[in-house]
């Protein structure tokens, strides 16, 4: 797959660094769920993971390969430390991908090399060069990363990448590991590696980056403009730590401040040809999806995809606001996908209208997913009078994307007030089918159907996050809830939305609780060996 580098390469690592944040892990059919809206959100690079990691990653990302990097889809990418049995599983899981990346890395700063790796500068640059090779073997896009390259010495890091180049790199990605630098510093940075690294003409650079001092996107922006060609980022800035660069941040930049940019590609100021191949117009189904997948809330004041970033509150604004848009606002909300919140659909609208319009705001159902989510249309239909396109979004979201149903809810039920003890009576069918029905008391109504469900599921965890959020406004509005609970060192989240916040509760425990139950099942049927190795 052949790669304009007069435009700006966007390389989505949502569902490998992204995963990386407490709490983000996806099972597979949820990466693979991202991984197509990835594709048609237009990113040209996609990071599924570390295959070598765990037997998941790497059914993840051998799935991606197979089903999304298809001929004419984007490049499929795999991360591998630099070492033999690294490579060979990453290129094991990209077989099927038309277009697959082997993204190989080793640090390079003398506090890793002392601390980390035990190893001397002569060392690294023949790991470097043996590995570039080994993965050149496999396929032919090969990219390589000088791990904490920032705070790697300058003459080293041009030799270390000078020997990937030689090696067969067609990539090579200058990450900002800990989050370091500042936009000025990493531009001189770019611009010297341009200037240092002989071979530098025959690969991309590429920029990765952490977001601990909230600077990641104007590093990036910097960047582009002495040389970078290849943006690292996630959806809704997600990752360890405090995060990655955002993608919507820097598409929206580069969308909205083109004429700024356009020189620095080479092209005419006055230029309208997109800087980047991205639709934004799938910016905000795409990181409404990984909010919901991951249950990482995106905060309200966030840019491009926040709640609030195209409300106006001050009467100053409103008004220049109503008078013309440009006033106050610099883009277009259905620049990103975001449709007025206005009424599309009924309780006397049939199925299909309902598909149809499902359809126009760009949802591809199955027929099982289809009837699912039309029967929570219903249901909600007749408790409210009008439904929103931000109401379809959310059943579609609830219906269609949960884990695999091992416990049901099947009744819920809550007495409270001011002047009686909050109980609750729930009702859940277990994976064997049974029905149990338990009742507790808590300091809630909440609480008490929690204390309830962990009465009949009996599976020890702690609550550590539970949250909120009105889907539209008005008493009648649809809450989402989502929550987070660990067991032991794991953290599974739960999402749930329905006009009744209560309810939405119970399910989206219920929903925390069915991930914990399937991964503690996987867990022990890792442990029972096989009938081969008993015959051995």
């Amino acid at each position: 797959m052949k790669i304009n580098p007069d435009r700006i390469i966007i390389f989505d690592t949502t569902l490998r660094d992204g995963e990386q944040s407490p709490g983000a892990t996806l099972n597979v059919e949820e990466k693979l769920t991202i991984a197509r809206q990835l594709a048609k959100l237009g990113v040209d690079v996609i990071e599924a993971g570390f295959p070598y990691a765990s037997a998941g990653d790497f059914e993840a990302v051998n799935k991606i390969a197979e089903q999304v990097g298809v001929e004419g889809g984007p490049i499929i990418c795999a991360l591998a430390r630099a070492t033999y049995h690294d490579i060979e599983a990453a290129a094991q899981a990209l077989k099927p991908a038309a277009h697959p990346r082997i993204h190989t890395f080793i640090a390079t700063s003398d506090i890793h090399l002392e601390y980390k790796l035990k190893k001397t500068r002569a060392e690294v640059l023949a790991i470097t060069e043996e590995m570039v090779s080994y993965a050149k073997s496999f396929v032919d896009d090969v990219e390589f990363s000088p791990e904490d390259a920032v705070r790697t010495e300058p003459a080293f890091l041009y030799e270390v990448l000078e020997k990937a180049i030689a090696a067969g790199a067609t990539t090579v990605n200058i990450p900002d590991t800990v989050g370091y630098t500042t936009p000025s510093e990493f531009g001189a940075l770019i611009r010297s590696i341009k200037e240092n690294v002989r071979n530098i003409d025959q690969a991309i650079i590429s920029v990765h980056g952490h977001n601990d001092l909230g600077l990641a996107v104007a590093n990036f922006l910097e960047a582009i403009k002495n040389g970078a060609r290849q943006l690292e980022c996630t959806i809704n800035g997600i990752g360890e730590r405090a995060g990655n660069a955002a993608l919507e941040e820097l598409v929206m930049a580069l969308h909205v401040r083109r004429q700024y940019f356009n020189p620095f590609l080479g092209r005419p100021p006055e230029s309208e040809e997109p800087l980047t191949n991205i639709d934004t117009r799938q910016i905000y189904k795409t990181s409404r999806l990984v909010s919901n997948l991951t249950g990482i809330l995106v905060q309200p004041n966030k840019a491009i995809v926040g709640a609030n970033a195209f409300a106006h509150e001050s009467g100053i604004h409103q008004d220049g606001v109503l008078k013309n848009r440009l006033t106050y606002e610099i883009m277009d909300a259905q620049s990103i996908g975001l449709t007025e919140n206005k009424i599309v659909l009924g309780k006397h609208s049939g199925r299909h209208a309902f598909q149809t319009r499902l359809k126009e705001l760009g949802f591809e159902l199955s027929e099982n997913e289809l009837n699912k989510a039309f029967v929570k249309f219903k249901a909600v239909a007749d408790k409210k009078k009008e439904i929103t396109d931000w109401d379809l979004e959310s059943i579609v979201n609830d219906e269609i994307q949960q884990p695999p149903e091992l416990f049901r809810l099947e009744l819920v039920q809550v007495s409270c007030g001011n002047h009686s003890r909050p109980t609750a009576t729930v009702t859940l069918r277990t994976p064997s089918g049974e029905e149990l029905t338990d009742a507790a008391i808590g300091t809630g109504p909440v609480d008490a159907v929690y204390r309830a469900i962990n009465r009949v599921v009996n599976v020890p965890n702690e609550l550590i996050e539970f949250s909120v959020q009105s889907v539209t406004a008005g008493i009648d509005a649809i809450g989402e809830v989502t929550i987070r609970l660990r067991h032991g060192e794991r953290i599974f989240s739960g999402h749930a939305a329905n006009t009744d916040i209560i309810v939405a509760s119970a399910h989206a425990y219920v929903n925390a609780l069915n991930r914990l139950y399937a991964a503690l099942q996987k867990q022990e049927a890792d442990k029972k060996p096989t009938t081969a190795a008993v015959a051995q």
